[in-house]
């Protein structure tokens, strides 16, 4: 249910292995110039096709032991590089106050972490600052045009989602746009021009596709498409991922169940935000927002994501909401006390504040196996 996702979380880290890396990929290059040079000194010296062949396996040999030393070295002097980069649990978080405003400039002191109930310690920590460098993000636009949202409401979708994107350039962002109703489609797989978002928001205006709203299996696909097709780290820092979903909330028809497509989330380390238009309020005799089937299921609370309200004609704060949302959070991991141990347990992992802060993680606990 919940893997002990590996290979991340290496920031203060990276310098060092890179370096290493650098070292060893230079080191190649040099012994491969070397190497080509003598062979062909020494098939122009002796004309005997055997000899050579003798002679550049030779060279072979000696570079493969040379470079077995370096590993050898530089995995000894660097183990607990090694040893970091294999046993850390991630996990993030986001942190607003009652009313949903984010809460930054958190530090290691304010949190506490427990598992299973037991407080554990952290082992580290990093907060995404306002001013840091921006922290890539993935994000995945699912919109339902089942016929529950009008054509009005996309139209409006359209023109706040060019500046969300535009907005969240500076982040190194990747985003991608999904339909929904009876089918779900991929209009646009990853990309980070601007100019090809567009159009495909051009064209979820012309893809109607009625009496059916898959929601469950839109997200489902979308965190599908995150796992295989968004990249896996831009500047060596690992992408935030998200998974926008935009409905009226009243999902139907759907083939993956949402305790499901909550597991699948976890697993891949996606928060799903919810952004409910103003469709429910024709099932409801006031203004005011009910919970829809989609909030009930627990998708976005369960995922560390949020359901928005879009009961106004203009969308841009909502939006500018959504992205203070999911550009401020906290990273955390720790060690396991079992790490040596691999079973299939859940383990329940909940992290607080020491203030009354509203905290939401982006998964709820984990499971320690290997990722074969």
């Amino acid at each position: 249910m919940y893997n002990n996702d590996k290979n991340k979380l290496l920031v203060g880290l990276e310098i060092r292995v890179s370096s290493a890396r650098g070292l060893i990929t230079s080191f190649v290059s040099i012994l491969k110039r070397r190497m080509a040079k003598e062979i062909r000194i020494t098939r122009a010296g002796s004309g005997n096709d055997a000899f050579a062949r003798i002679r550049s396996g030779s060279i072979v040999f000696s570079f493969l032991l040379i470079m077995i030393s370096f590993i050898s070295i530089f995995a000894q002097k660097n183990d607990d590089v090694i040893r970091i980069d294999t046993d850390l649990v991630s996990f993030e978080v986001s942190i607003t106050d009652k009313t949903g405003n984010p809460i930054r400039g958190l530090t290691v002191e304010d949190f506490n972490l427990f598992v299973d109930g037991e407080k554990r310690p952290i082992s580290f920590f990093k907060p995404i600052k306002k001013n840091d460098v921006n922290r890539p993000l993935s994000v995945v636009f699912a919109l339902d045009v089942s016929g529950s949202v009008t054509k009005e409401e996309l139209n409006r979708l359209r023109e706040a989602m060019q500046k969300f994107v535009k907005r969240l350039a500076d982040y190194n962002s990747n985003f991608a746009v999904m339909t929904f109703g009876m089918k779900v489609k991929t209009i646009q797989s990853f990309t980070n021009r601007p100019d090809k978002l567009y159009r495909s928001f051009e064209k979820v205006l012309k893809d109607q596709d009625g009496l059916s709203t898959h929601a469950y299996d839109a997200v489902d696909d979308a965190i599908r498409l995150i796992r295989n097709k968004s990249p896996k780290s831009i500047g060596r820092q690992i992408p935030k991922r998200v998974v926008i979903v935009i409905t009226d909330g009243y999902p139907v028809g759907d083939i993956v169940s949402p305790g499901t497509v909550i597991e699948r989330a976890n697993n891949a380390e996606t928060s799903v935000y919810a952004l409910i238009l103003p469709s429910y309020s024709r099932l409801s005799m006031s203004n005011k927002p009910v919970l829809t089937l989609l909030e009930a299921s627990g998708l976005t609370e369960k995922t560390g994501g949020r359901s928005f309200y879009a009961n106004e004609k203009d969308l841009d704060p909502l939006f500018d909401a959504l992205a203070e949302e999911i550009t401020a959070s906290y990273a955390l991991s720790f060690y396991p006390e079992n790490e040596n141990v691999i079973d299939e347990n859940v383990y329940e992992v909940e992290i607080k504040t020491n203030e009354e802060f509203i905290v939401k993680q982006n998964r709820l606990g984990f499971r320690l196996k290997t990722n074969k």
